[in-house]
């Protein structure tokens, strides 16, 4: 999405798109790094009982795997930015890439759960890094004509995760025990260093550095808060339900183990359709888009709360969540790049570091809620609370946006 399209008044005709040329080899390759990591963030979500079993921990313990990797990239993002400024970012991607094998090699072999913990967190950093990163890279590499497009398929490798990486890594938790996952992840990272290495050139560096003093002073944007605050909330809302759907599955609505990596798949699915339709709807109507979304994925979330003890009604809920919940984000994220002004690699970090705020926040409620009278449903019950806060940025936005659209309707 281009910034003319995102701040185009509403009515104003969009002119005939080019044809599209074919993305350069390595945004296909960043892809497929963000495939990994979104899908080591969430893997754990449907090996929860596994691991719980194994470690001797209650599932809602288990489940602060989920949350300390949402809190290393929200500390991560952003500091591993500032201070990768200076290094060639082929270097950064590669050693972010070695850090997140080294994590998974030890959350792998580890037995004790605050080990696990810590690797989680430093692997989250790695993430951080390699997400920021990448995301400039691609840009750099497709050029100003197909910048948008390349981010979207870098985005749209971290949606795969969630239609084949976490349901496959269900799959091959149950057949070769929970470790077995973090085993793959950790031989696909390393297989993908040697493609950064080679396919990352040096004239897709800056050649000339923003000042930091620059970075940070473009950090002062009110719209850009706005648009944090909505990529925090929007995430926490749908991760809250997400991070523990496997109990809400097999507890609440009755549904056997071995069907819950199918319902992922079904809202993995929902998630990459949902990105790609809410990508092309939002080209003409961002704020339209994003407070749709807001509006519908609440919608889902009560419903789901409401029906959870019916099998049939919760899988479809939970796709139709998949389809809508996540389907605002890439809206979000060019916005996000869009105010961040001269500073676009820290605004992709600090919209990182929001949508995992959002996580960390949502599952972190989420969890402590399956000790109460809520039990499974409690973490649906947090999200659709979450979600609907969604509104209120939003909102703040899309009247910012038709109030400066009608100043320059007047001044013109």
């Amino acid at each position: 999405m281009t910034a003319d399209q995102l701040t185009r008044p509403a009515g104003a005709a969009a002119s005939p798109a080019a044809p599209a040329a074919r993305l350069p080899f390595v945004v296909y390759v960043l892809a497929v790094g963000t495939f990994l990591m979104l899908t080591t963030e969430f893997v754990v979500a449907g090996l929860l009982p596994e691991i719980a079993g194994d470690l001797e921990v209650s599932v809602a313990r288990a489940g602060l795997l989920i949350t300390v990797f949402a809190v290393g990239m929200i500390v991560g993002a952003p500091s591993m930015a500032l201070l990768t400024r200076r290094v060639p970012r082929r270097v950064t991607l590669v050693l972010a890439l070695a850090v997140f094998a080294v994590g998974h090699v030890v959350v792998a072999l580890g037995s004790s759960f605050p080990l696990l913990l810590a690797a989680r967190f430093v692997t989250a950093w790695a993430t951080g890094a390699f997400w920021s990163v990448a995301s400039v890279v691609a840009t750099r590499a497709a050029g100003p004509a197909a910048s948008a497009r390349a981010l979207g398929l870098v985005g749209a490798g971290g949606m795969l995760a969630n239609v084949v990486g976490v349901p496959l890594g269900a799959f091959a938790g149950q057949l070769t025990g929970w470790r077995g996952p973090f085993w793959a992840l950790a031989a696909l990272a390393l297989v993908a260093v040697p493609l950064i290495a080679r396919h990352v050139r040096p004239e897709e560096e800056d050649r000339q550095p923003v000042p930091l003093r620059s970075e940070l002073a473009a950090m002062r944007s009110g719209r850009l808060w706005l648009v944090l605050a909505a990529c925090a909330t929007t995430t926490g809302g749908v991760l809250a339900a997400y991070s523990y759907v496997s109990p809400l599955l097999t507890d609440r609505a009755g549904i056997a183990a071995g069907l819950v990596p199918l319902v992922l798949v079904g809202f993995g699915v929902g998630s990459l359709v949902g990105t790609v339709i809410g990508g092309r709807l939002g080209d003409a109507r961002p704020h339209a888009t994003t407070l749709v979304v807001a509006s519908v994925s609440t919608l889902v979330l009560l419903a789901i709360s409401l029906l959870s003890a019916h099998a049939a009604p919760t899988v479809l809920l939970v796709c139709l969540l998949g389809l809508v919940g996540l389907s605002a984000n890439p809206v979000l994220s060019a916005l996000a790049v869009r105010f961040g002004g001269v500073a676009p690699t820290l605004a992709v970090a600090m919209s990182v570091s929001a949508y995992n705020l959002g996580t960390a926040v949502g599952s972190g409620m989420a969890g402590a809620t399956l000790g109460t009278g809520l039990g499974a449903v409690g973490p649906v019950v947090v999200g659709t609370a979450v979600a609907a806060l969604t509104l209120l940025p939003t909102t703040a936005l899309a009247v910012a946006a038709r109030r400066r659209s009608a100043a320059v309707g007047a001044r013109s």
